[in-house]
């Protein structure tokens, strides 16, 4: 079941938007400020965020601004402000969609739907990649899961960032041995298959739809992204 997280410092709102959301078949959490929205996601992992612009603590946008630098996961706008500059101000800074209060509990379920039918996004800025809830910065070779660091091996690590710089390519064994390893290479070609198992292992709690290494019987191995980042 997959889990909406609701951030309105409003109660009756909350709570009418979260009976709506449960009735559709999802999870929910309620957050009622920024601060507690981003520490809950971290821990629940939501499919996607409703989030209120005015919030004690940490507004809206800055909240917004946080989660696309964790994350690509979706964000519902919920505003009072129904100015074409606020929409588009919060389209620009990375909003998945935007409502305007007052609105009818059935169209945020429908707009949630339509948002969650979307390919997930991968894309790459500056030198890091995002594809879901991973981020992968190749300057200082590290990778973010939800925003905690995932600890790789330098050998395996190497493996992962090859595949993720050429997302959607196929490779087999003697190509990435020969292009992440080098040509002096002396192991067994079995020793990129006991590394994909590793790296599987880490990688373990992060959505398949967002983005996995994926193996090709009799051809290789490749780093699959929704729409290729």
């Amino acid at each position: 079941m997959k889990t909406i997280l609701i951030v309105e410092d409003e109660p009756a709102i909350s709570r009418v938007l979260a009976a709506y959301i449960r009735k559709a078949s999802f999870h929910c959490v309620i957050c009622a400020d920024g601060q507690e929205a981003l520490e809950q996601f971290k821990v629940v992992q939501p499919a996607l965020v409703l989030l209120d612009v005015m919030l004690p603590t940490m507004n809206g946008w800055d909240v917004l601004s946080e989660i696309r630098r964790l994350s690509s996961c979706p964000v519902i706008m919920l505003t009072a402000k129904s100015d074409i500059s606020d929409r588009l101000h919060g389209l620009n800074e990375g909003a998945d969609d935007y409502i305007s209060k007052p609105f009818e509990p059935e169209e945020v379920i429908a707009r949630i739907q339509a948002v969650l039918r979307r390919p997930t996004q991968s894309y790459v800025t500056e030198g890091y990649k995002h594809s879901g809830s991973m981020k992968i910065d190749f300057k200082s070779r590290a990778v973010y899961l939800n925003g905690a660091s995932l600890t790789i091996n330098p050998r395996d690590l190497g493996l992962f960032l090859f595949l993720a710089e050429h997302p959607n390519q196929i490779f087999h064994r003697e190509q990435l041995i020969e292009r992440v390893w080098g040509i002096d290479y002396e192991g067994s070609d079995r020793a990129v298959d006991l590394a994909i198992k590793r790296l599987r292992k880490i990688l373990l709690h992060w959505p398949p739809e967002e983005g996995e290494i994926r193996t090709l019987r009799g051809t290789g191995y490749q780093f699959y992204a929704s729409q290729g980042g």
